[in-house]
């Protein structure tokens, strides 16, 4: 979900070509959906990202998403008092950079209240149905459960897939092999826990499955340029580092 809170954006993907995205209100997309962004203006704006809705009061979820249909023309939803006054907060909190994950958890838990609680199930069909389809389908089973395998095969097999066909059916919908797929979100992971999280590199290491430190470093100094020491040292320096993905695996 992108909130935006202040300016234009262009927005182009499926659902909106060409659209221009004003303040004040909020649109949807699914992950691995194709979108682009330009920013017409300053602005400001808060991204939403799940891989599953965190909800509170489930059963309205559930049936709004199984009677959901497209919309004749997909419209921004804006965003009404009861929402916003969750974002006003929501945004102090960012700025001031509170890394508490227990806390920004629930309140994405109550952000999604607001959404439910303060707006028609007509609005919330629409705007929900980019992910009524997926998360029924393979997008929605691959996004769930590729952090709980370790190779391709057991991918595969947990889905009840064969290899060839789940090879196959990956490709096809994310343009690239399934195993530099996972290595990729494999180094966003890695990247992720050794910028914003105080755990000990040596869990950080076990908890991805290297058979030893000196396998890790490597792994780190080949993907990122830097042994897992630096990185942190860097990022506790205020440098914001970045996983750039090779051009062949976009």
């Amino acid at each position: 979900m992108i909130f935006l809170l202040r300016g234009e954006l262009l927005i182009n993907s499926q659902e909106y070509p060409g659209t221009t995205f004003r303040e004040g209100h909020v649109i949807l997309q699914a992950i691995g959906s194709k979108i682009e962004i330009l920013a017409l203006t300053n602005v400001e704006y808060i991204e939403f990202w799940f891989n599953e809705l965190p909800i509170i009061c489930e059963q309205r979820y559930k049936n709004i998403i199984s009677q959901s249909e497209e919309p004749n023309l997909y419209n921004p939803l804006k965003i009404n008092d009861p929402l916003n006054s969750v974002l006003h907060i929501l945004k102090e909190y960012l700025r001031a950079k509170i890394t508490c994950g227990v806390y920004l958890e629930m309140k994405a838990k109550e952000l999604v209240f607001a959404l439910m609680t303060f707006y028609s199930d007509h609005q919330l069909s629409e705007f929900f149905y980019p992910i009524s389809t997926y998360t029924e389908g393979f997008h929605f089973f691959v996004m769930n459960n590729y952090e709980k395998v370790k190779n391709v095969e057991e991918f595969a097999h947990l889905g009840g897939y064969s290899t060839t066909t789940f090879r196959r059916m990956f490709k096809n919908m994310y343009g690239i092999p399934v195993y530099e797929w996972i290595l990729d979100k494999k180094r966003e992971s890695i990247l992720d826990d050794l910028q914003y999280s105080k755990t000990r590199i040596g869990e950080i290491s076990n908890r991805y499955g290297f058979d030893s430190m000196s396998h890790f470093a490597h792994f780190c100094k080949a993907s990122f340029g830097d042994t897992p020491r630096s990185l942190r040292k860097r990022a506790a320096n205020g440098e914001k580092i970045v996983f750039v993905k090779n051009p062949t695996t976009q």
